[in-house]
């Protein structure tokens, strides 16, 4: 008598979710986790004049990372390969000694998980002797800088405050704004039984503290001063397709999957498109 009731109350919670939650799973699609379809066209490196990386190849140039601009960098290599036109001095330095030639210098900058210490490495190398010669700086953070726990107005007042003081102490570098990089989010059938169960899906609160901070710094940055949208590059791919989500009513980027073999690093796809953008972004800044 017990194992029958068992089984009609088991066979009771399976018709609720045959009966009810299945049809809700149509109706939310797959769980607001897509790829969509937009015109998104990615430019290509040869459409940009040979006569303007050849400028390019003149400035000094900073770039500070960590393991994301190695992925980049490597991008960067990939296409220096193909296209023996563009002659950049690629080298992973910071030392002032370095730079009495034109050179793309990258380096990492603090700790992984503290914005902050990148902010000031980045900040002191300028000041220690790079700020006398540069031509263009930029800093980029990990995606582990930002979680769904991190104070972004915090994050973002600092780097706005410590870039803010670069720029007007060495008004002749062009310093560049990078958004923040992106993880992958989850997909597929239980992404709408946890919307529905109320449960968090995996990379949804992250990644949405990623996009507050990338809109904080688009919104104060873009169209007035040099700004490399990382994010957006990240969550599309060369056919235009790109990779969002939506919570509670609004609409996130994610890193596209087919860039990525672990969720956050990037791949020889993702680090080709990466710096192919890049690479056409810095060459029509420094011919402006």
């Amino acid at each position: 008598m017990i194992m029958y009731s068992v089984h009609v109350g088991s066979f009771r919670v399976w018709m609720f979710f045959l009966c009810c939650l299945i049809p809700m799973f149509f109706f939310l699609g797959n769980g607001e986790s897509e790829i969509m379809t937009e015109n998104n066209n990615l430019r290509h490196i040869d459409d940009v004049s040979k006569e303007k990386f050849s400028k390019l190849a003149e400035k000094k140039i900073y770039f500070g990372h960590q393991s994301v601009g190695f992925n980049i960098m490597d991008g960067i290599s990939d296409i220096l390969k193909e296209k023996s036109y563009i002659k950049l001095n690629i080298a992973e330095t910071s030392k002032t000694a370095n730079f009495n030639v034109p050179i793309f210098a990258h380096s990492r900058v603090g700790e992984n998980r503290n914005p902050k210490s990148k902010i000031d490495d980045f900040v002191n190398f300028i000041k220690d002797g790079l700020g006398a010669d540069l031509d263009i700086a930029f800093l980029k953070f990990c995606y582990v800088d930002v979680d769904a726990k991190s104070d972004i107005e915090k994050i973002f007042n600092e780097y706005k405050t410590k870039l803010s003081y670069l720029k007007s102490s060495y008004p002749n570098i062009k310093f560049v704004h990078l958004t923040i990089p992106l993880k992958t989010v989850q997909t597929g059938l239980k992404v709408p039984i946890k919307k529905i169960l109320g449960k968090s899906v995996t990379g949804y609160d992250d990644n949405i503290k990623r996009n507050e901070y990338n809109e904080l710094l688009r919104h104060e940055y873009l169209g007035k001063e040099p700004l490399f949208d990382l994010a957006y590059y990240e969550s599309i791919a060369n056919d235009g397709a790109q990779s969002t989500f939506t919570a509670k009513g609004k609409t996130y980027y994610f890193l596209n999957p087919a860039f990525t073999n672990d969720g956050g690093h990037l791949n020889e796809m993702g680090r080709r498109v990466v710096a192919e953008q890049l690479l056409i972004f810095l060459a029509e800044l420094v011919t402006r």
